[in-house]
């Protein structure tokens, strides 16, 4: 059993399904969400955009529920309900009153486990996924930060688009959908996390009764365990461009980071708030206030189970462009040279620390958080712990990690009227 904070509790169930709960006291609302270890990293390049094309078709009905059934459960007790899909995982979540909770459950159950996934639907939502692709087509943001995955991670799965692109969607098959769902769709991937107004024995017993149908329960699977790597893999470094008639110049500087898992994330966190991550921070105030290079730029972090990177990301008229390179990369030597102050690294902790607790006075990101510890995490840190591990950070651990970071190779990706 491993050791799990007050008023969390976890069951497996046969087959490999985790139930992982956590009682919040005082609350009205309960949030429940399907965590499949299965993402668009997991997919062979001739099934790009398969866990994405899954995540839709999920909706679209069971021998038992139409897709306005599945609607109208949650619209008539005005609950909340939707699914993303990421690299390494896909999501279906809910968040309901404590009392619609055993309908959220059954439905999400239900939805998982017993999908038709009809050629008509396969065929209908495949037109609706080719508008998404080209509505992401239309965004400067999502253009510049694919192109640069792209080369970041080429010749990974990484390298792919979540959502695929126009040509492996329409070359997907009704029957390799479905061939995937059966492969993949397996309870040793799967927790179902809910938080909220819950007791814990009563949603282990809903759960087996909303994923036993079809004998769903009936292996003896036992749970995949988190994703995790020692080290993360190498990028690949290179300047690369692509010329759209966008009104600016979209950029997206980055460098090698670190895993989810690395124990220095709470220092890095520190670090990219300070760097970029508010109106108080240095690339905000150089770039935007003293300078106007840019009205949106900012400093982040992605970490997966073996591979991350940080950087930055700004817009500017293709006149500035230059100009907000420059001021970037100036601001990156500074901080590998010389650090963080101790007020900004102290700032930065108060904005990391009232960010997590803020964010956790809601039921949906306890849920999630539940979810992703079970997926890439030995065991889940209580918020006292992880608040413990943020102030432990010093002066000198962030300006050792920025040394590290902001001095490795550089990929740049800039999308727009650029040569």
């Amino acid at each position: 059993m491993r050791n799990l904070p007050d008023g969390v509790r976890r069951t497996v169930l046969k087959g490999g399904l985790r139930v992982v709960t956590e009682h919040m006291p005082g609350v009205r609302s309960a949030a429940v969400g399907v965590f499949v270890q299965v993402g668009s990293r997991d997919e062979a390049a001739q099934l790009n955009g398969a866990s994405h094309f899954l995540e839709h078709l999920l909706f679209k009905g069971t021998p038992t529920r139409s897709a306005m059934d599945i609607s109208a459960a949650f619209d008539e007790v005005g609950g909340e309900f939707n699914a993303y899909t990421a690299r390494e995982y896909t999501c279906y979540h809910a968040r309901v009153l404590d009392e619609d909770l055993p309908m959220a459950v059954d439905v999400l159950g239900d939805m998982i486990t017993a999908s038709l996934l009809t050629t008509e639907d396969v065929e209908a939502e495949r037109e609706v996924i080719l508008d998404e692709i080209a509505m992401h087509d239309d965004d400067p943001d999502d253009v510049v930060h694919n192109l640069f995955a792209a080369t970041a991670w080429a010749g990974t799965p990484l390298a792919r688009p979540i959502a695929g692109t126009a040509e492996s969607i329409k070359a997907l098959s009704p029957k390799q959908v479905r061939g995937y769902y059966r492969r993949r769709y397996r309870p040793e991937v799967m927790t179902l996390a809910v938080a909220g107004n819950v007791d814990h024995d009563d949603v282990v017993r809903r759960a087996r009764r909303a994923f036993g149908r079809n004998d769903f329960l009936a292996g003896t699977g036992r749970p995949a365990g988190p994703r995790l790597a020692d080290r993360p893999r190498p990028m690949k470094f290179a300047d690369v461009s692509a010329s759209r008639p966008f009104e600016q110049v979209n950029v997206v500087l980055g460098m090698q980071g670190l895993t989810r898992s690395d124990p220095r994330r709470y220092a890095l966190n520190i670090l990219q708030t300070a760097l970029g991550g508010g109106s108080s921070s240095r690339l905000f105030q150089e770039v935007r206030e003293r300078r106007g290079l840019a009205y949106s730029v900012y400093s982040f972090g992605l970490g997966y189970s073996d591979a991350g990177m940080v950087g930055v990301a700004a817009g500017s008229l293709p006149s500035k462009a230059e100009a907000l390179l420059r001021v970037v990369r100036e601001e990156l030597v500074k901080v590998a040279d010389s650090g963080l102050t101790e007020e900004e690294v102290e700032r930065g902790k108060g904005q990391a620390r009232g960010g997590l607790v803020l964010s956790l006075e809601d039921s949906g990101s306890r849920m999630t958080r539940l979810g992703e510890a079970e997926l890439f995490q030995r065991r889940l840190r209580s918020v006292d712990e992880v608040l413990e591990s943020l102030e432990s950070v010093t002066v000198q651990d962030v300006h050792e990690l920025a040394t590290e970071l902001y001095t490795r190779p550089q990929t740049l990706a800039s999308v727009g009227p650029v040569r």
